[in-house]
């Protein structure tokens, strides 16, 4: 059986991968070992920019709708809160919402748009030569081979597309160990956060009335991350800091977790690319691994389906991992520095935490660092003049005079999106070799949404500007240098 592009794995990388290539028409079966989607929801927020992903192919609402909206996020666990609200951008809030119903909004997305799932099928080896990839799989029939022109891995940490590929998966072993319950608490504390020098916590409210507590203490640090974690021990950790269990009762998951910290050497391997915790593993610290991992399926979906029709090259591949493999890199660094501040419980770190949360007060720190959390401030590299805004990410611009009231709706094929921008009193004209760019770029004429309107919303970097050229995942492929009129 041969098809364009076999994901494996069905977690919310995957749909959401595999959703953007049906969405432009393109071939894909994704296959899950899994018998049904796990009951626990190992992450429970989506930031910033991946409701802006979600918005710009027009599937927030359903997410916003059912999820709680915090205007803050922790950094560390510090009392000291990162505050979103100040953020340039119409999602200003981490969302709660459990990831068991992340993936099921999701996968009725990619089921809508004519994906295929097969659940029960394991991945057993992944081959590839110079026109594909094939894959063993494990099914409940029995084995069977399934080629593609492509191979995606976003199956997880342990990825098996990622190791039967020969791609390293460099790091380090996990060296603390962290605690985590679902559980019912008569009186919880007022607080979203108990820290002191016998350890810490976080206390998220689920909307079912459940709660998550998640931290680590003195004594939980050197369990092994696979000893099973019992309802007793749990119990014992929050009093040892809290002083009080807080009436804990009703335990629906218990579990505990591990500070390893691993990237994958390259992204793409000839026909097989990897995405999500198959491409990095980390403590998961600020609620970042999923949104990270969606938004490298939204960074490599426009690319591959451009490649599986032939609008591209396969070199634009490369600059998946060029593109994608840095914002992991700086993922890992940030969770190891905050597993330092949140996981480490002697005076010396007590004095860090005090002095990086006084640092943190100051609202230019307080917005970097929350401008980074978010992914908001993700940037590409690009060539060009430093005032270009040519690999930065484009706001949801307001427009008058557009089809849609604001520019992720016009995103919302999968298109590129060509501004003309009126300012000063004009409409705007491209300049001669704008739209051969744009069609150079998009790799088809009928790629590109040609859009002439005037701005209602002020970014920063965008006053003046003639033309804007919008990839599909809606970072900036290309604009014109600031008008001198």
């Amino acid at each position: 059986m041969v098809t364009d592009v076999v994901v494996v794995g069905a977690g919310p990388v995957g749909l959401l991968l595999a959703a953007e290539l049906r969405l432009v028409g393109v071939d894909v079966t994704v296959i899950e070992r899994a018998a049904a989607r796990s009951p626990h929801s190992k992450a429970l927020t989506l930031h910033p920019r991946s409701l802006e992903v979600l918005a710009m192919r027009g599937i927030a609402g359903p997410f916003v709708r059912e999820g709680v909206p915090v205007p803050t996020g922790h950094y560390g666990g510090l009392p000291v809160r990162l505050d979103f609200s100040v953020l340039d951008t119409r999602f200003p809030y981490t969302l709660v919402l459990p990831q068991l119903r992340t993936e099921q909004l999701l996968e009725e997305r990619l089921r809508a748009l004519g994906g295929e799932i097969r659940r029960r099928h394991r991945a057993l080896e992944v081959r590839q030569d110079a026109d594909g990839a094939e894959v063993d799989v494990a099914g409940p029939d029995g084995t069977y081979t399934l080629r593609a022109a492509w191979m995606m891995g976003c199956d997880g940490a342990g990825s098996a597309v990622r190791t039967s590929a020969g791609i390293d998966f460099p790091g380090t072993g996990a060296t603390t160990t962290g605690f985590l319950g679902d559980v019912v608490l008569d009186a919880p504390p007022s607080v979203p956060s108990v820290d002191n020098e016998y350890g810490g916590f976080l206390i998220v409210p689920l909307a079912d009335g459940h709660h998550r507590i998640a931290g680590s203490t003195r004594e939980s640090l050197t369990v092994p991350a696979d000893r099973p974690l019992t309802f007793e021990e749990l119990r014992g950790y929050v009093r040892q800091v809290a002083g009080t269990d807080f009436g804990m009762r009703a335990p629906r998951w218990l579990s505990r977790f591990g500070n390893a910290a691993r990237q994958a050497a390259r992204y793409r391997d000839g026909r097989v690319l990897l995405a999500g915790d198959a491409a990095h593993m980390h403590m998961p610290m600020g609620g970042q691994g999923l949104n990270v991992g969606l938004q490298d399926a939204f960074n490599l979906g426009w690319k591959l389906a451009a490649v599986c029709q032939g609008r591209a090259p396969d070199g634009l591949l490369d600059t998946y991992h060029a593109e994608r493999h840095p914002v992991g890199a700086a993922l890992l660094e940030n969770t190891q520095a905050q597993t330092v501040l949140g996981a480490t419980h002697t005076p010396d770190v007590q004095a860090l935490r005090s002095v990086f949360g006084r640092l943190l007060a100051h609202p230019a720190v307080n917005r970097r660092f929350a401008g980074e959390l978010s992914a908001l401030d993700v940037a590409y590299p690009a060539d060009g003049a430093p005032d270009r805004l040519t690999g930065t990410r484009a706001p949801d611009l307001g427009l008058d005079g557009a089809p849609e009231p604001s520019l992720y709706p016009l995103l919302a094929d999968g298109r590129f999106v060509l501004l003309h921008l009126g300012a000063d009193g004009d409409t705007g004209r491209d300049p001669g070799d704008a739209r051969a760019t744009a069609d150079a770029l998009a790799g088809s004429p009928d790629r590109i949404r040609a859009v002439t309107a005037r701005p209602t919303t002020t970014h920063d970097g965008w006053a003046g500007r003639r033309t804007v050229l919008v990839r599909p995942d809606g970072h900036v492929a290309w604009d014109t240098a600031l008008s001198t009129k």
